[in-house]
């Protein structure tokens, strides 16, 4: 059973939270929007894929994080607080540090939402969405989220099977391991091709994509899938109205100014930290049901 309850929801609940988050994220850049999108973004990650997900934070997102926020200052000298003078002889402001970091914050969080996109969006999700109204692209979307896991995977099934026989990688000299390479690549295209080709012929035999063709669907909105929308709709009006009178503005050129703080702002806040939050929220209250239970 899967412990994730939202991604138990209708496919259109998920569908459009992923939207709302990741516009939301792309857009709003105020620096508290930022932090408060990628700290549920980081831990909704984290929730899905386990270990897996902190390893990849800390080995890449890190150091991706301290190199564009050094990066940007030595090529962007605008800003009007003057910190001191590189070498080259251009000024590095605080402006272009800080907003090297939130450029930094953008990129990640929008990596870490769509790691939780895939987890979610299944390729049946996906079908079901866009198959009677899209159906070859559909079906495309959905081969290619799940492309790399299954070459991933099929590339280490080729490989184990060339390590028996003495032909992985890791066997001979340079130039040996380099022709096992190509051999272990070879054979992964061909089975690519060869699986394309037997999805073609196995969609084609279903008759996808004719008119009037039906389908199975497992899905069905329900009650608790209305309250989810309704909790969508309401969060995401709010933002979206905030955000158009410029409750959420914020400029880091020439200077850092945002719209000055107060309790409307404060509850604008509050609103997009429920929106991001909302798996979260939902598995922290499944799970305190279970243990009441």
């Amino acid at each position: 059973m899967n412990k994730d309850t939202f991604s138990n929801h209708h496919p259109i609940i998920n569908m459009m939270y992923f939207m709302l988050v990741m516009g939301c994220a792309m857009v709003l850049t105020h620096p508290v929007c930022l932090v408060l999108s990628l700290t549920c973004a980081l831990t909704y990650a984290i929730y899905l894929n386990g270990k897996k997900a902190v390893r990849f934070n800390v080995l890449y997102m890190l150091p991706f994080l301290v190199i564009t926020a050094l990066v940007n200052p030595a090529f962007t000298h605008q800003g009007v607080t003057i910190l001191a003078y590189l070498p080259s002889g251009n000024p590095l402001t605080l402006e272009s540090i800080l907003y090297g970091v939130s450029a930094a914050f953008l990129l990640i969080c929008i990596i870490a939402w769509f790691s939780c996109f895939n987890a979610v969006m299944t390729s049946d999700k996906f079908v079901y969405l866009f198959g009677r109204i899209i159906p070859a692209l559909s079906l495309i979307l959905s081969m290619s989220l799940r492309f790399v896991p299954r070459f991933t995977a099929q590339i280490k099934v080729i490989s184990n099977a060339q390590r028996c026989v003495g032909r992985d990688i890791s066997n001979g000299g340079i130039i040996k391991r380099a022709r096992h390479g190509i051999k272990i690549l070879s054979v992964l295209v061909t089975w690519a091709l060869e699986n394309a080709i037997d999805t073609a012929d196995s969609m084609k035999s279903r008759g996808y994509g004719l008119p009037g063709r039906t389908a199975f669907s497992i899905y069905r909105f329900d009650r608790r899938d209305k309250h989810a929308l309704l909790y969508l709709l309401f969060c995401g009006g709010v933002i979206i109205i905030g955000a158009a009178i410029g409750l959420l503005e914020f400029n880091y050129y020439p200077m850092m100014i945002g719209a000055k703080l107060s309790v409307l702002q404060i509850g604008l806040f509050a609103f997009y930290f429920a929106l991001c939050a909302m798996p979260i929220i939902l598995n922290v209250r499944e799970d305190l049901k279970w243990k009441k239970t």
